[in-house]
């Protein structure tokens, strides 16, 4: 599946790379615990960025990269098992939180893109995205070279939606994407009915059920407070 991404841009992974972590780890000895460490610091700016929705929507101190991915995860840890019993097979999940924790990784470099982005388009993203993820492996495997395998297949999984817990993991990232909607509409009083139509591409049958209750939530809210 690999060979339907591409890394062939012009663009330079290390160029959203803060000056002071580029000079910290230009100043040590190579090793690869200086290496794991680069790793770490690249990683927390996952923390840093605010995703770009919610600020274009004009949401004062809205939820960082890393907040979504950190929820995604527990959420695939909290579904029912059973609920899976009827398909060919019962889903890994802790592999669909390995997937949540690594499938927007790339964006600590190349930052939160939106769909429909006036710059960058979507094939342009998708290059940028696994150019970024080369490169972050390619760190860590100056450390751990199965980790850094590891890492690097997770993430491919949900680009490709090459397995069955990748296409769940798609699901809870819509899913917790109305999440977060809601919870804003509660906090500001607003309606954000454009972010609704995400539920239409929800595709596994027991993540269509737990979208279709909050959906029964907000409804209530929005009749509740005449919104």
């Amino acid at each position: 599946m690999t060979s339907t991404l591409s890394a062939e841009t012009s663009w330079d992974p290390e160029s959203n790379i803060p000056q002071d972590v580029m000079n910290y780890i230009k100043s040590k000895p190579f090793n690869k615990y200086t290496q794991i460490n680069f790793f770490f610091q690249l990683v927390a700016l996952l923390k840093t960025q605010k995703r770009t929705g919610w600020l274009n929507m004009g949401i004062e101190n809205p939820e960082s990269i890393s907040d979504h991915m950190y929820r995604m995860s527990i959420m695939t840890l909290a579904l029912d098992p059973k609920a899976w019993e009827s398909s060919e097979r019962v889903p890994d999940f802790g592999k669909c939180s390995k997937i949540a924790l690594v499938h927007d990784i790339a964006e600590a470099l190349v930052g939160d893109i939106v769909p429909h982005d006036a710059e960058i388009d979507k094939v342009e993203k998708s290059k940028r995205e696994y150019k970024a993820i080369l490169y972050l492996c390619q760190i860590i495997e100056s450390y751990s070279a199965e980790s850094a395998h590891d890492i690097k297949e997770c993430w491919i999984d949900y680009e490709c939606q090459r397995t069955l817990e990748s296409t769940i993991v798609k699901d809870i990232d819509k899913f917790e994407l109305l999440v977060q909607t809601f919870e804003y509409e509660r906090m500001h009083n607003r309606r954000m009915d454009e972010f609704y139509g995400c539920r239409k591409v929800i595709k596994n049958e027991e993540i269509k059920k737990i979208a279709d209750e909050l959906i029964s939530q907000r409804d209530e809210f929005i009749k509740a407070n005449k919104l």
